[in-house]
């Protein structure tokens, strides 16, 4: 069983501008690190196709999809915030990252095959209902779970978020929907400054879990093993979504976190195993971040790995 990985060459050609760490020059490491280690030919290689706006409806206020429509740039860039901007393929850019992650959830489902990879940018889990941020404009991990929800009328999705940056946007989104599991391992004190007062009150089915600047494999491995796999586990869920952030290796300047391209398989793993278990190995993975090009290769690499 191969893995079907989505992309999409105007993911290539969103550019947020000169010395910006989201940059094109990361799905090029990802290629060539796939061909590399010879992933390329177990692989299947898909287009993406684009996202409706009624697809981003589902997540998104109207008013914050059609803004971003009406900023995009003829030339140049519009800034939405201060980290992020956009140039004139942005927009298409961002629809075929959602798109992909929409295309993935329907080949799962189809078991054409079971786990698919979402080489896409820009990321998404930044992206709140209402707000595009943190180099995010649309939530293409929370779009894809509303349209499973809705299509295959699930009851179940759980969505693993182990960027180093929480992921608030898919947070807000589903915040009020028991539906979602969302577990969230992130470096504490690191954007976007989580306050640790609302842990005490979180619903069930929102775990997050801050971690120490310094945090290496050990302690994250037993915090993960400690509150995100039990909590899976008992869920039960019938189809698991992966927001795949690989910016918490050591090689990777946006974190302190101390982790290896060892690591990710290892959760990849253990979650590829509970999928088996509870929803007939049906993972949908979206790239999130990950800025250290020959350490996201790497680790991108090991986690496709991994789900085979």
């Amino acid at each position: 069983m191969a893995i079907t990985v989505f992309s999409h060459a105007s993911c290539s050609l969103h550019d947020a501008g000169e010395h910006h760490p989201e940059r094109p020059a990361r799905l090029s490491a990802i290629n060539d690190q796939l061909i590399r280690s010879g992933m390329e030919y177990i692989i299947q290689q898909r287009d993406a196709t684009p996202a409706t706006k009624q697809d981003l409806y589902r997540v998104h206020d109207k008013l914050h999809v059609d803004t971003l429509f009406e900023l995009s740039p003829s030339e140049g860039y519009a800034r939405i915030d201060p980290d992020t901007q956009i140039n004139r393929h942005s927009i298409t850019a961002a629809l075929h990252a959602a798109g992909a992650a929409i295309n993935a959830v329907d080949t799962v489902m189809a078991a054409d095959n079971q786990q698919a990879f979402c080489a896409v940018r820009p990321p998404g889990h930044h992206a709140t209902r209402s707000a595009a941020m943190g180099f995010c404009l649309f939530n293409n991990i929370a779009i894809a779970a509303a349209y499973a929800l809705e299509k295959y009328s699930l009851q179940r999705i759980a969505i693993v978020d182990f960027d180093v940056h929480h992921g608030n946007g898919t947070e807000d989104i589903f915040q009020h929907d028991a539906r979602v599991l969302l577990c969230s391992t992130y470096q504490d004190q690191l954007y976007p400054y989580v306050d640790t007062a609302e842990l005490e009150t979180l619903p069930e089915h929102i775990i997050k879990v801050p971690l120490p600047a310094g945090c290496r494999s050990v302690a994250w491995q037993q915090q993960v093993s400690q509150h995100v796999l039990p909590a899976l586990d008992k869920f039960a869920p019938e189809l698991i979504f992966i927001a795949a952030g690989f910016d918490g290796h050591a090689e990777d300047e946006m974190s302190q976190f101390l982790l290896t391209e060892a690591d990710f398989a290892w959760i990849t793993t253990e979650l590829k195993a509970l999928a088996d278990k509870h929803c007939q190995g049906r993972i949908v993975s979206t790239l999130e971040g990950g800025y250290a090009l020959s350490a996201l290769g790497r680790s991108v690499v090991a986690h496709l790995k991994a789900m085979l």
